[in-house]
């Protein structure tokens, strides 16, 4: 599994959350809609942006952190910190120094 946020220009109401694979939807002062959540691969995140794309929102940005075990999964943030703080590039340095 693997943490996103996905930001668009306009609003979606949060009763579409069933249908963008369980996301949450957040709103922000700006017209912008926030997605968050956990995907499980690569195939689920290009189902999902098609999914967008139909309904015609413009993208402003697209964050994929790491990821995630089931462990982990049952109480996202437990560390306190945002997965989408360090830039992505940041990310994959600490992978690969595990």
């Amino acid at each position: 599994m693997q943490r996103i946020q996905i930001r668009l220009k306009g609003q979606i109401d949060e009763r579409w959350s069933e249908w963008l694979d369980g996301l949450t939807i957040a709103h922000t002062g700006e017209n912008e809609t926030v997605l968050t959540g956990l995907i499980r691969d690569q195939s689920a995140l290009y189902g999902l942006m098609s999914k967008l794309r139909d309904l015609g929102l413009p993208l402003s940005a697209v964050n994929v952190g790491e990821e995630v075990s089931m462990s982990e999964n049952a109480v996202p943030g437990q560390n306190g910190s945002c997965p989408f703080s360090a830039p992505l590039s940041s990310t994959r340095r600490r992978r690969q120094r595990r």
